[in-house]
């Protein structure tokens, strides 16, 4: 079902299958922000990622001596969220664990979802109760898709990113074709804290930026106008668009977690940034998307 929240400057649709942000737009004049999801390129346009980012080694993880199969970001958005409360500017969706959910993913959980709208701001807030009477270990994301290019040009050629007070080089790894990280250290030349996108900028990866380098990311059209800004506290992030197809969107992705290293053997537990639970805990984090 779909859901709105509006003020006098947006208009935001939400979808209770996978409490995702469908679309964001300016009433002023009608600008839509956020990607359609056309499956000729992507068929999502802001999917949580849970209980795993990415994908773990071989599509399988270990716990507690069983193995179990989990494919790349988990369950979470593909499966359809209870509106749990909504107000003029807020809204909330909850997903429950299920006998369903335990066989592959063997915890007790309540996943709350809240989407809070401030003039031209959509804040996102996560909260993971784990309903379990053991810790709970699991991975939170974001994946948010917008428009770019956005004042109709034929690529994003020409666009730049902007990445906070940051100005000299984004440190950064990407992944095989299978998902997997590649450790090796790359770097992003910035000029005055941009990275100008290019022809074939993100053919070669997902650009996956760790050690909390900055936690503001934006979007800027051909005029060097920032008209997207994502701000977050989350330890890592990452910058996507399919690889090789030159599609006229790119996400900005605030992570807790992310997909094994070509690497990792280890278990569930020992997966780097993997967040530890303690039974009855729970965990909160937030977003920010501002629209200009």
């Amino acid at each position: 079902m779909r859901y709105i929240l509006e003020n006098d400057t947006l208009r935001v649709e939400i979808e209770s299958f996978g409490a995702e942000i469908k679309s964001v737009k300016r009433k002023a004049d009608g600008r839509e922000y956020m990607w359609c999801g056309d499956p000729r390129y992507w068929g999502r346009t802001s999917p949580v990622l849970f209980p795993f980012v990415g994908a773990p080694k071989n599509k399988e993880y270990r716990y507690e001596g069983r193995t179990y199969p989990m494919g790349q970001h988990g369950f979470a958005r593909d499966m359809e969220f209870t509106l749990e409360a909504q107000e003029e500017k807020s809204i909330w969706f909850v997903l429950s664990s299920t006998e369903e959910t335990y066989v592959k993913y063997p915890f007790r959980f309540r996943l709350h979802i809240g989407y809070m709208l401030d003039e031209n701001e959509v804040s996102v807030h996560w909260k993971v109760d784990n309903t379990d009477e053991k810790p709970m270990y699991f991975s939170i994301g974001a994946h948010p898709a917008f428009l770019c290019p956005i004042n109709g040009e034929q690529d994003k050629t020409g666009y730049r990113l902007r990445f906070g007070d940051l100005t000299d080089k984004l440190h950064h790894h990407g992944n095989t074709p299978d998902g997997m990280a590649i450790m090796t250290d790359e770097e992003l030349e910035l000029e005055d804290g941009e990275a100008v996108i290019t022809p074939g900028f993100f053919d070669k990866c997902t650009y996956m930026v760790e050690g909390a380098q900055t936690g503001e990311v934006s979007i800027l059209d051909r005029d060097g106008e920032a008209y997207v800004t994502v701000r977050f506290d989350a330890p890592l992030f990452a910058l996507w668009s399919p690889e090789g197809k030159e599609a006229p969107f790119l996400c900005i992705e605030p992570w807790y977690g992310r997909c094994d290293a070509v690497d990792f053997e280890g278990s569930l537990a020992e997966r780097p940034y993997e967040n530890a639970l303690a039974a009855g805990g729970s965990f909160d984090a937030e977003y920010a998307i501002v629209f200009a």
